[in-house]
């Protein structure tokens, strides 16, 4: 499986599938390139998918690393190593802010931006959500477990079948003997802060992917995208493409209807 060495020496893992556009999948906080498997069939474009460091099948690292800049520097770096100067950044959650931190710092070295449920102002409820399970290991013992524990609980998604809440779910935690296991390092909790702090203006560099062609998906039920915040981006960016998946939350699978319209007309738009 391929895998390159960052700056600093962490080995980190990637999935390099298909021709033609490079279109760079950036996953969400505690996820990992299976992120994207749902969608990548409906894909016509040349697909990579970064593991983080900490996460999915790449080396663990100094918990201080786990930073959006750093985690943009190991993009730009797996661009690098695979010899393109220029990639669309696909960004789920985390990896849009990934995304909006490469626009606001390498702006020449993307072609576009889709951003899957995030914007530059966080909701503090879905933030206090994500605090609530980051960095421990789930309550339910089994995969099945935890795909009916989903399907019950995660009120913001209806109509999803079990079996795409089983592969879920197998995508981020490994059965074991003493029970389900997350597959990134727990460490990454204490990136996350206590939540009194106040969330830095990310604005500007939203505003930095100016002149890139621009799709955003948001979950009509999210709690981390706001409304609020959804319409400002609109406004600024009345160029982009914007859709609102029904009854899905944070974050949606990618390849509803909704989702796929826009990020089929995105990549036409760079070809």
């Amino acid at each position: 499986m391929p895998d390159f060495t960052a700056l600093d020496g962490t080995r980190l893992h990637y999935a390099d599938d298909g021709t033609g556009l490079p279109v760079l999948a950036l996953a969400g906080l505690t996820r990992n390139g299976s992120d994207f498997d749902h969608v990548a069939p409906h894909l016509d474009c040349r697909l990579i998918r970064l593991d983080y460091r900490g996460r999915g099948q790449s080396d663990w690292a100094d918990p201080a690393t786990y930073t959006v800049p750093v985690e943009a520097q190991d993009a730009l770096a797996l661009l690098d190593h695979l010899g393109l100067e220029r990639a669309a950044v696909l960004g789920t959650s985390r990896g849009g802010l990934i995304g909006m931190t490469l626009a606001a710092t390498a702006h020449d070295r993307l072609l576009g931006l889709a951003l899957n449920d995030i914007g530059p102002v966080i909701d503090t409820a879905g933030l206090d959500v994500i605090r609530g399970y980051v960095g421990r290991n789930p309550a339910q013992r089994t995969l099945a477990e935890a795909a009916a524990f989903r399907d019950r609980h995660w009120t913001g998604f209806k109509g999803v079948p079990m079996d795409r809440w089983l592969a879920e779910v197998a995508q981020h935690y490994a059965q074991t003997d003493e029970g389900l296991v997350i597959r990134y390092d727990p460490a990454l909790a204490t990136t996350l802060g206590d939540g009194k702090t106040g969330m830095p203006d990310l604005w500007p560099i939203y505003d930095a992917a100016a002149g890139l062609p621009l799709a955003a998906i948001r979950g009509a039920n999210s709690d981390l995208l706001s409304a609020d915040t959804w319409a400002e981006m609109r406004r600024r960016r009345p160029d982009g493409l914007f859709v609102e998946v029904p009854d899905r939350g944070h974050v949606p699978f990618l390849d509803e209807p909704q989702a796929l319209t826009a990020l089929h007309a995105w990549l036409k738009e760079m070809q």
